[in-house]
């Protein structure tokens, strides 16, 4: 006997799901209790199966939201279904997928596929060979609800449906799929195609064996009149492009003639469909040979894709010019994700600023879905990285009419397009950048902000090149229109000169020593004008400042222009307000610039860092014992303070010695050591450094406890917390003398090796641009020991001089290098046969040196000249042979060998 609802049960149920429509809050709520007091009623659910798929009295929306109901009950707990409730429901659902509505016939599908994705595919075994029966319905809706749940199954569990777990039941869906590519219905086409698509990225073997029927409709499909379809199989084309693209070579003039069509689809999103397909041809190696010869007609395609459309411009309210007074709403707000210190070789690189490649922060935030003209912009920029200068002749005539265009939107994607290239074709472009730049600076003050606000974005682009000319050329007027921009009236302007500017300071650098006070002036008056989100961008454009013009910044006119406004936020913000990470951000940045300058603000700025730090330590405790009484804490708050903190010790030097005197801060950073969360270790070792070089009389009293806890960090799984470690060791040896011999057993073995691991990954150190590995800090941290404890070290020699010396040679001159070398010859006195296996390396991180102190250069003569006499004339001369010219040349320069 079918199961039958009770009459009285069954109006209730009806009546919730009405209340549950009421846009009332009150209402709602009285609903959510209900439903939590009906749900310990096991056969609700058949209650709401039924009204979805029996009641057809009842209006569609109901029907479906009771459907929705249930499927958020099948997710929170489908296992304690009885089995007679699951039976039910699931043989419901496959006896009415072909309900007359499309609705219901979906949210049908919606539920099939949360059965199925509860591990129920396995228990289920009837499903798919009876959803594959239904598509042979004579009847449309039975055949597009069963099509429905079968894409949605395929979404959601391709990888099971390509596994034995299920007796690989693809064998037989994918050529049942392949085969309604020619149905008549749109609809049901457009479900076959997305129902393969699913799995062409992971390659599903059953897919592999019909590769070529699959391409064959594909390209049948091709013209299709509808556009989800053709939107289907352009996506078709971008994933093959990707994982088979040997099957698509043999056709790729025609397949890239129809993508160019397709990019001009008069359906945006098959337009932007087909764009990707340029994004991913990029990256294929045969991009340049296949797309030479289609360049001339898939330029001018992408570039009228840059163009704003008519619903974008409504979207960012393009024709509002002023909005500077209206308070942003906290959704504009993105999330901010604050980097952790990294400790990098001085001299060799600044501390990471977090403005990673600001690329594609281009414009159009509100717009932060992806849309043609992103995806235009983005492979016009990959092209230009492909081409390079092959790309302007095709460009160029182009950009001469946009850019003077007089209407305003054309004009825009012209300014946009000069942006996109900039990376890729800056070569070609230089012979025209002396014209287009003040052009650009000119644009600058249009009339209409979106204009102003892409001028900005493009000519941060180019701010390598206008740092590269006569200050007075180009940068003077470029950073006079670029402050005026950061108070323009325009919100998205304010934005986005900010970062404009923010990115020419960290080219500039000093060159804007000058401009200082003016400057100043611009960016602590912006201030007092902008709304929440822009003033987290304005603490970025002054903690760059601060990185890029460094101790210029410590003179008394400027310090009181800058401060008294950081210090009047700092006093608003509450300590749960995560506008402080940027803030923290900025003063760190600001601290460490102005050294002493700081100090009559140091007080309470670190009073308060180690009221976060310790706040957030509390929290974790109380969390950790009574999860379910209290929230887990955000360790942001302590990892920000950590950074300021660092910054302070610094910036301050010595002068910080007194505020940790008066503080808990050691008892604290013991406890962050230990930390669970990477970040957080890894804050807390380059403040533990820092601190070390500051103030050592205050982790002295420590290391006894510390250095266990630093031995156990030396693992290069978290690269980032074991560089922070091992550095910290190194600035420890230097304060510890032969004291640290204790300890040296502690971290010598994982440090040597560390150094040598050949996967050791290279870090791109932001302001050189050169390589090097972060072997370096290892490399000077088992040196430094060395140098303390010659006799302690000096026996495993062998094990690391050749990691040790290639790791070195690409570092500058350094006082960080110079104790390291020092340490290796102090060991090399103790072991020399430990250097002999390796000593042609050993002579080449000598000549990386360009002018060592006299002493360094002696112990450097001593060792090259006693191997020389160690081996006789003959056999040195055999020996240097191998060396290569330059280093020949140096060593016989500078040490007469």
């Amino acid at each position: 006997m079918d199961w039958q609802p009770d009459e009285q049960g069954l109006q209730q149920v009806l009546q919730l799901l009405k209340d549950s429509q009421s846009p009332n809050t009150a209402t709602q709520r009285i609903v959510q209790d209900k439903l939590k007091q009906l749900n310990q009623f096991p056969d609700f659910n058949n209650y709401l199966i039924f009204v979805l798929t029996r009641l057809k009295s009842e209006d569609e929306p109901t029907r479906s939201l009771s459907g929705l109901i249930l499927k958020n009950n099948v997710k929170a707990h489908y296992q304690s279904f009885p089995p007679p409730v699951a039976d039910f429901i699931k043989q419901e659902c496959l006896n009415n997928i072909g309900d007359a509505s499309s609705l219901i016939r979906a949210t049908i599908g919606i539920l099939i596929t949360t059965i199925a994705s509860k591990g129920e595919l396995q228990m289920w075994p009837e499903l798919l060979p009876q959803l594959c029966s239904l598509l042979n319905s004579e009847d449309y809706n039975t055949c597009e609800g069963a099509f429905g749940a079968l894409q949605k199954i395929c979404e959601d569990s391709s990888e099971l449906l390509d596994s034995d777990a299920l007796n690989r039941p693809l064998n037989i869906m994918i050529p049942k799929f392949l085969q309604f590519f020619k149905h008549c219905s749109p609809k049901i086409r457009s479900h076959a195609i997305a129902c393969v698509n699913q799995f062409i990225m992971d390659r599903a073997q059953a897919l592999m064996d019909n590769i070529d029927t699959f391409i064959e409709h594909l390209f049948a499909l091709a013209v299709d009149d509808d556009p989800e379809v053709r939107k289907n199989v352009c996506r078709a084309l971008v994933m093959l492009l990707e994982v088979r693209i040997d099957r698509l070579i043999p056709h790729m003039h025609s397949i890239i003639q129809y993508m160019l069509q397709r990019t001009q689809d008069h359906d945006e999103n098959v337009a932007l469909e087909a764009c990707e397909f340029w994004l991913t041809l990029a990256e294929q190696p045969i991009c340049k040979e296949v797309l030479a010869s289609h360049l001339v007609q898939l330029i001018p395609i992408l570039v009228n894709g840059m163009k704003y459309s008519e619903i974008d411009i409504i979207l960012l309210k393009g024709d509002v010019e002023e909005d500077e007074a209206v308070p942003d709403s906290e959704q504009d707000i993105k999330p901010r994700f604050h980097k952790s210190r990294t400790v990098t070789l001085p001299h060799e690189a600044e501390r990471p600023d977090g403005s990673e490649d600001a690329e594609d922060d281009d414009d159009d935030d509100a717009l932060s879905d992806w849309n043609l003209r992103k995806c235009s912009a983005a492979a016009l920029d990959v092209l230009a990285n492909v081409f390079r200068e092959e790309l302007l002749p095709h460009l160029l005539p182009l950009l001469k009419g946009l850019l003077f265009h007089p209407e305003w939107v054309v004009k825009e994607s012209g300014i946009l397009v000069l942006g996109a290239i900039a990376e890729g074709c800056m070569q070609g472009m230089v012979p025209y950048l002396p014209e287009l730049i003040p052009h650009l600076i000119q644009c600058l003050s249009d009339k209409k902000a979106l204009v102003r606000s892409i001028a900005c974005w493009t000519l941060s682009r180019y701010a390598h090149w206008v740092v590269s000319q006569p200050p007075d050329m180009h940068l003077k007027p470029l950073m006079t229109e670029l402050l005026k921009r950061i108070l323009d009236g325009n919100k998205r302007v304010q934005e986005a000169a900010c970062s404009a500017f923010a990115t020419l300071e960290e080219e500039a650098c000093t060159e804007l020593v000058p401009y200082l006070s003016y400057i100043l002036d611009t960016l602590v008056f912006a201030f007092g004008k902008y709304q929440h989100k822009n003033l987290l961008i304005l603490y970025d454009a002054i903690g760059t400042l601060a990185d890029s013009v460094g101790h210029h910044l410590n003179q008394p006119e400027y310090i009181q222009k800058l401060m008294p406004p950081l210090i009047q936020k700092w006093n608003e913000l509450k300590d749960e307000d995560k506008d402080l990470f940027p803030l923290l951000e900025c003063l760190s940045s600001v601290a460490t610039a102005l050294q002493s300058g700081f100090l009559p603000y140091c007080e309470p700025v670190y009073q308060r860092c180690v009221t976060l730090v310790q706040k957030t330590l509390a929290q974790a405790m109380m969390y950790t014992q009574h999860p379910e009484q209290y929230e887990a804490p955000d360790k942001d708050f302590m990892i920000v303070a950590l950074d300021l903190l660092s910054g302070l010790a610094e910036g301050l030097g010595g002068h910080v010695e007194q505020l940790v005197a008066r503080s808990n801060i050691m008892t604290l950073l013991f406890q962050c050591m230990q930390d669970s969360m990477p970040e957080v270790r890894q804050s807390s070792f380059a403040l533990l450094g820092d601190l070390t070089k500051a103030c050592f009389i205050h982790v002295k009293p420590c290391i006894a406890e510390f250095m266990p806890i630093l031995g156990t960090n030396l693992n290069p799984e978290f690269i980032s917390v074991c560089n922070n470690a091992t550095w910290a060791i190194g600035e420890i040896c230097m304060q510890m003398g032969a004291e640290m011999q204790p300890y040296v057993q502690m971290v010598l073995n994982n440090l040597v090796e560390i150094i040598n691991r050949p996967n050791t990954p290279k870090t791109l150190l932001e302001n050189t641009g050169r390589l090097t590995s972060p072997s370096a800090i290892p490399a000077i941290t088992i040196g430094r020991l060395g140098y303390v404890c010659p006799q302690e070290v000096a026996p495993m020699l062998q094990q690391f001089i050749r990691p040790w010396c290639t790791s070195l040679r690409n570092i500058r001159d350094n006082e960080e290098k110079d104790s390291a070398f020092r340490g290796i010859c102090m060991m090399i006195g103790v072991n020399p046969g430990g250097v002999v296996q390796d000593f042609i390396f050993f002579c080449d991180a000598v000549a990386s040196w360009v002018s060592p102190k006299d002493d360094l250069r002696d112990m450097f003569y001593k060792i090259l000249h006693g191997f020389k006499d160690q081996v006789g004339e003959e056999n040195w001369q055999q020996f240097s042979e191998q060396f290569p010219p330059l280093l020949k040349e140096r060593l016989a320069a500078f040490y007469g060998v």
